[in-house]
């Protein structure tokens, strides 16, 4: 029984003590919004600083440079934004920050997708294959050649027409 108690204590104890260190691993970095188009500004805010804690923030993935987050009267937060780059291509990308006191590290992803602007251009046009097309590009030979199908088409219907009823050719 003793035994017993001892082990349940124990095993309350190693508990106690590692719930505030997860409580304290579960604080990361928040960004908004998290999907954006290339020049777009981010915000992004921690609560791993404290209330009056500061970080430096770190966008490079992304081709966002160092940035500052500032203590802010929400929640006590830490608040800053950078900039992603015109020439960032399509990705996730990881953001940290890292809190000036106790050098915590916190991160969060970053979506960078395309928007109708930066949208990529569909090729158009005819593929160089060897094998010749039904229709050329030039407006008068199109319709030439639809006239030929036409008058054969017609003679044809003509021909069957004449063989049927017994007239001959």
């Amino acid at each position: 029984m003793r035994r017993t108690a001892r082990l349940l204590t124990g095993t309350a104890l190693v508990l106690a003590a590692a719930a505030p260190a997860q409580a304290a691993g579960t604080a990361s970095l928040d960004v908004y919004p998290s999907s954006v188009a290339p020049g777009s500004q981010v915000t992004v805010n921690t609560a791993a600083c404290g209330d009056k804690g500061s970080a430096t923030g770190d966008a490079g993935a992304v081709g966002g440079g160092t940035f500052t987050l500032a203590p802010s009267t929400h929640e006590g937060e830490a608040i800053g934004q950078f900039q992603v780059p015109e020439s960032a291509q399509p990705g996730t990308y990881e953001i940290v920050a890292k809190c000036a006191e106790g050098n915590r590290q916190v991160t969060g992803d970053l979506v960078v997708a395309l928007s109708a602007a930066h949208e990529q251009v569909q090729p158009r046009g005819s593929l160089k294959t060897g094998v010749g097309g039904a229709l050329g590009t030039d407006p008068a030979q199109t319709a030439a050649g639809v006239a030929a199908l036409a008058v054969a088409a017609a003679g044809g219907t003509w021909l069957l027409h004449r063989r049927a009823r017994g007239d001959g050719i």
